[in-house]
């Protein structure tokens, strides 16, 4: 009867036993896969931006470097020069000359002087419009119908605003003044060429030249 007992209590520590080793195993086993199949933790951020604590350094400044000025760039037009002015000539005083003719009747309304012949005792009118003097005088042709004049007043600088006008015939056959070489309208100087010397020194004035002008003949007069 106590084997028996004896016996039992045997089994039912070898039940244990076994059924301890078994619930450690099955321990062991769990706790491993578990290991393997779990992801590994992500590392804990915090999004907490304020208590983020700052850079050990400063962030890289760049170094600022200097301005460089360009060199400054030559003019593109060459600086004005001073104009340069022909030398000063001298004034001299005006003289003016000319011939006056009578023309051919057969000529009337012509501008010839094919027939014409000088006319003595003509008279003509130089007339200067200056801006400081108005000078008007007149003069009479000569045998050769030749006038001639030289006024004190008047210098090569103000020769451009002097005219020689027809003014009258002695003639009462050849009266009308034509306008041969604008010798009724006004001729302007016209400077004679070569100058005119004497010798080596030259003249206190410059000579201008007007004309050839010419009276003519009445139209109804008949011609001889």
């Amino acid at each position: 009867m106590s084997s028996l007992r004896n016996a039992s209590l045997r089994l039912l520590q070898l039940s244990v036993f076994v059924l301890f080793i078994a619930t450690v195993f099955s321990t062991e086993e769990y706790s491993s896969t578990q290991s393997h199949s779990l992801p590994a933790s992500a590392p804990h951020t915090s999004t907490d931006h304020y208590n983020t604590p700052p850079p050990s350094t400063a962030p890289a400044v760049p170094p600022t470097l200097p301005t460089i000025k360009s060199p400054p760039h030559p003019p593109s037009t060459p600086p004005a020069k001073p104009p340069s002015y022909p030398p000063l000539t001298p004034r001299n005083f005006v003289a003016v000359q000319g011939v006056v003719y009578c023309k051919s009747c057969k000529y009337v309304g012509v501008d010839t002087l094919t027939g014409a012949a000088p006319l003595s005792g003509a008279v003509v009118k130089l007339q200067c419009n200056n801006t400081k003097y108005h000078l008007e005088e007149q003069a009479t042709t000569d045998k050769n119908g030749f006038f001639f004049f030289m006024p004190k007043k008047v210098t090569t600088s103000g020769s451009h605003k002097c005219k020689v006008f027809l003014v009258s015939s002695p003639l009462s056959i050849c009266k009308v003044p034509t306008n041969l070489n604008n010798g009724a309208a006004g001729a302007t100087l016209k400077a004679t060429k070569p100058p005119v010397t004497t010798g080596d020194k030259k003249l206190p004035y410059k000579l201008f030249t007007v004309g050839p002008f010419a009276f003519e003949p009445l139209k109804k007069l008949p011609c001889n």
